[in-house]
Parts: C-alpha cells; sequence; structure tokens
C-alpha cells in the first residue's frame, strides 16, 4: 500500500483530488457503510483520503493529555477568550495505519512535513502540529484522524464502475464540521440526491 507522503509528494493533481466518495447503499466493504471520505490523492498509482464522518470516541484534550503534551498558558488564554477549549474533532480516518495520526487543517499553519492536499487545505502528520495546537500556534480549523483509506492502483476506478461511490467537489464546511451524525445525509443533500433515492438505485442494480 503506498504510504499517504508518497502520493502527496511532488505529484500532478488527479481528477478525484479534493472530491468526496460517498458509499452508495451496495458498497460491498461494510468498512466504508455510510461513510463520506475527503479524497486527497489520486492517480495512477492509486488513492488516498480520510473518512470525515466516523468519530473515534475520544476528545481533542484527551489525545493531548495521552501524549503528555503540556498544555501551555497561551492555549488557556484562548479558551477563556472564547469560553471553550480549543478542541479538534478526532475521527477515525480508515482502516489503514490505524496507530498513526494525521491532521487534515487548512492551510494557515506549515511545517516542514505539512503537504498541500487543495487549494485551500494542509495534511499534517508529525506531532509538531499537535504542540502547535496545544499551545495556540496551530491552525484556524483542522480535524485530528486516526489511520485513512488507501487504494491500489486501478482499485477506486474499479469500485466507482460498479456503482459503490457516488463523487461530488469536497466543501471545506463540511470537511471540518464537528457534527459527524448527519454529515452522510448532509453531503449527499448538497448533491440534490436523497437517500431513498439511492436505496432504489442499489435495489436495481
Amino acid at each position: 500500500m503506498t504510504k499517504p507522503e508518497e502520493h502527496l509528494s511532488l505529484r500532478e493533481r488527479g481528477c478525484l483530488d479534493g472530491h468526496f466518495l460517498i458509499a452508495m447503499p451496495n458498497m460491498a466493504d461494510e468498512r466504508f457503510h455510510r461513510t463520506v471520505v475527503f479524497i486527497c490523492a489520486h492517480s495512477e498509482d492509486g488513492a488516498m483520503g480520510f473518512i470525515i464522518n466516523r468519530p473515534q470516541g475520544m476528545q481533542f484534550s484527551e489525545l493531548i493529555d495521552k501524549l503528555d503534551l503540556e498544555r501551555s498558558a497561551q492555549i488557556s488564554a484562548r479558551a477563556s477568550d472564547t469560553g471553550e477549549p480549543v478542541d479538534f474533532p478526532v475521527l477515525s480516518g480508515g482502516p489503514v495505519d490505524t496507530g498513526r495520526g494525521f491532521v487534515l487543517h487548512t492551510d494557515d499553519y506549515h511545517s516542514q512535513s505539512t503537504m498541500p492536499v487543495s487549494d485551500e487545505l494542509c495534511l499534517t502528520a508529525t506531532v509538531d502540529i499537535l504542540r502547535a495546537i496545544n499551545e495556540g500556534r496551530g491552525p484556524e480549523r483542522g480535524i485530528m484522524l486516526l489511520g485513512y483509506a488507501g487504494w491500489a492502483p486501478g482499485q477506486l476506478e474499479e469500485e466507482m464502475a460498479a456503482n459503490s461511490w457516488l463523487s461530488c467537489p469536497a466543501s471545506d464546511e463540511l470537511v471540518f464540521d464537528a457534527m459527524t451524525g448527519d454529515k452522510y445525509e448532509r453531503v449527499l443533500e448538497m448533491m440534490g440526491v436523497k437517500p431513498a433515492m439511492l436505496s432504489m438505485q442499489a435495489g436495481h442494480a
């Protein structure tokens, strides 16, 4: 399986880069049932992306505590200004490399390991960004993802030909929206598609 860094470095953008994949009801792989996937890279070498509507069951602050990163006075000041702690959503990004963390974020933060995935979004996969977020130096918006979704060369094309996925241009607002419970329906609504329509299509496939 090609690693995310190999997909994202020194590449031309593919036709599905920056798109959502929406799982159809006839999706054969239960790991992707009712998922919305943000595609970061798609080329003849394969594809990779992140599920953005599956909560991990962990708060960002818990992750910071687990990694033993001290909470700085600066972030405490930011929290008191807004009345809420700085707390990015933590999601299950996919079934590959689930012990590894990634932050998909706005392009107002950069480090040596930050890689662009679209004109507005970047991906950083080192603990430095967690430390920066914790200290109030991180991006304005982001989501923490554990694991990713990956496809071998030609695999995603085969799945789309089998009517397993719908695709549409991604919305940054929906990428970062912490309300994941109805995100599947909201992406379909954005496309002008009702879930019942998908069920009928799958029934006649």
